[in-house]
């Protein structure tokens, strides 16, 4: 068993595609299922492959200590030090080890935000544009939440499905901080349990390959329907080189792309582009003309600008006579520092919510000098937890090529004193918990999972490289559909908000209206399996 379902060519079957998109994670594969239908022809092209369903797939060893689905190449920072970053090329994108986090931005989110380290900008269109489009999302994605346990969350519509609970140590943690004032939520989540789902809540989701394809990811959900659908193409093992325009460069007329080490041309009405905003800004740097100089559609000169992430820290509270239970503990979150912060540092802190419950072996990297047995010992024993905190824009955040057509990121954190405040406000809250023992770790450049804002869209072309509609502003068929867009960086997973971007821009592409949403399902119950 392997997962790859039959394809039906091992390359580009036509030289003209009416949609040539590159990249296949939440953006590149929304953007093909929303496609699949209207009676045009795609092609979805995708630097890796499919990857394989296999014993592995739920083995932290393999993949935390001897990183058996890292296949990025190497990066560099700012200083020319190589890191490999936590990008992943398979066909699904990062989707395939994420955590399954489905939320949305708030409506503040797309409004200008102060901040003590400066403004969040404001986004070109509302939290109302996009709001029918996150619903269209949650049920793509199979989506289980509560509309009621979190005031931030502005919702008249229940979700698709119900939130899944918590197992008796979350739940336990959820009537802790209840007990101290604060808001603990069910974290909206992206997997089959619906009854007769296949999945079984193990402990190897957030951060693991589902060995059931039980989660909620871009392959699964978007691309295997789009291919069965029959109109659109996927070719595998293919890195698009370059964005191909014609003699006025006004227009793109196709890509260029690599396939076992052979080149092809293929020719596109409108590319898409959807790699990640690391790899999309590369893409575009890398297309560079006669007519445009400093890279495709970047006559702005913010291709590549304005890289954010989030600054995130774990935090783990261990108690050593009291075991964690908890198999699938992703369940909780609180926000009650979304928009507020402290009486010494009065601007929004940031989010908080567990993640999946952490083995000896996921921290075995970070702490190669302990023994095993002690990591085991404090995993057991454990309850963990992720920080968020906003990273503004900053225009000398940025990607670069090197002279070599590497990629460089230079990244200086900001917003820092706002994530220094939530970890201080963390640690406490854990230790009335009841956690004697905190511990807490900044991650560093390599963790870039919610990476954003290098193609940023925005009303004035003199600032910004994409329109509202995420179309480039100098090259008339060329849009970008990922994070790469966004304006800003919400402290929420972006997962749901490229999804949902992508069904607005597809509608946008054919000119459907968000009316005509498919039905969602039915909130109906169903059984918690362990």
């Amino acid at each position: 068993m392997n997962g790859k379902p039959a394809l039906p060519n091992d390359g580009p079957t036509g030289s003209h595609y009416d949609f040539v998109i590159v990249g296949s994670g939440m953006g590149g594969a929304t953007m093909a299922y929303a496609l699949k239908d209207v009676g045009a022809s795609v092609l979805l092209v995708e630097r890796g492959d499919f990857l394989p369903q296999e014993k592995q797939n739920w083995d932290a060893g393999a993949i935390f200590r001897r990183h058996r689905y890292q296949n990025a190449e190497q990066w560099y920072d700012g200083s020319g030090k190589a890191f490999t970053p936590g990008n992943y090329y398979y066909v699904g994108g990062n989707t395939k080890l994420y955590g399954s986090s489905l939320v949305r931005f708030r409506r503040e989110d797309f409004r200008a935000t102060e901040h003590e380290a400066g403004t969040s900008p404001e986004w070109p269109f509302p939290y109302e544009v996009l709001q029918p489009y996150y619903l269209r999302a949650e049920t793509l994605f199979r989506v289980h939440g509560d509309q009621f346990d979190d005031p931030t969350l502005d919702r008249s519509e229940p979700f698709p499905y119900p939130a899944i609970g918590h197992e008796p140590p979350v739940q336990e943690a959820a009537d802790a901080l209840t007990r101290m004032g604060l808001t603990p939520s069910s974290i909206p989540l992206g997997l089959d349990l619906r009854d007769g789902g296949s999945c079984i809540r193990c402990a190897f989701c957030d951060g693991f390959p589902c060995r059931v394809l039980a989660k909620s990811d871009a392959d699964v959900c978007c691309v295997r329907p789009a291919l069965a659908a029959g109109s659109v193409e996927l070719v595998t093992n293919a890195r698009v080189t370059r964005v191909l325009t014609n003699d006025s460069g006004s227009k793109a007329t196709g890509v260029e792309l690599l396939r076992n080490g052979a080149p092809v041309t293929v020719g596109a009405g409108t590319v898409v582009v959807s790699c990640g905003a690391v790899n999309s800004a590369a893409l575009l740097l890398r297309s560079a003309s006669p007519q445009h100089p400093d890279g495709l559609g970047n006559s702005s000169g913010t291709v590549g600008r304005h890289y954010m992430v989030h600054n995130n820290s774990v935090m783990v509270g261990v108690h050593p006579t009291r075991k964690n239970t908890a198999e699938f503990q992703k369940t909780l979150y609180f926000n009650d520092f979304y928009t507020k912060g402290t009486a010494d540092h009065p601007y929004p802190l940031g989010h908080v919510q567990l993640i999946g419950k952490l083995q000896a072996e996921m921290m075995a990297g970070q702490r190669p000098a302990i023994p095993t047995w002690a990591l085991r010992y404090a995993a057991h024993r454990s309850i963990d937890w992720w920080l968020f905190t906003e990273d503004l824009p900053d225009s000398d955040n940025r990607v670069t090529l090197t002279s070599a057509g590497d990629i460089r990121i230079n990244w200086k954190p900001n917003n820092v004193r706002a994530h220094e405040v939530l970890v201080r406000e963390t640690r406490r809250i854990l230790r009335r918990m009841g956690f004697p023992l905190v511990f807490s770790q900044r991650t560093g450049i390599e963790v870039n999972s919610h990476q954003a804002g290098t193609v940023r869209a925005g009303t004035d072309p003199a600032t910004s490289a994409l329109d509202a509609n995420c179309r480039s502003h100098g090259v008339d068929n060329l849009y970008v559909v990922d994070s790469s867009f966004f304006p800003s960086l919400p402290v929420m997973n972006p997962a749901l908000t490229i999804a949902a971007n992508a069904l607005r821009v597809a509608d946008h592409l054919t000119g459907a209206s968000p009316a005509a949403a498919p039905a969602q399902h039915t909130n109906v119950q169903h059984t918690n399996k362990r």
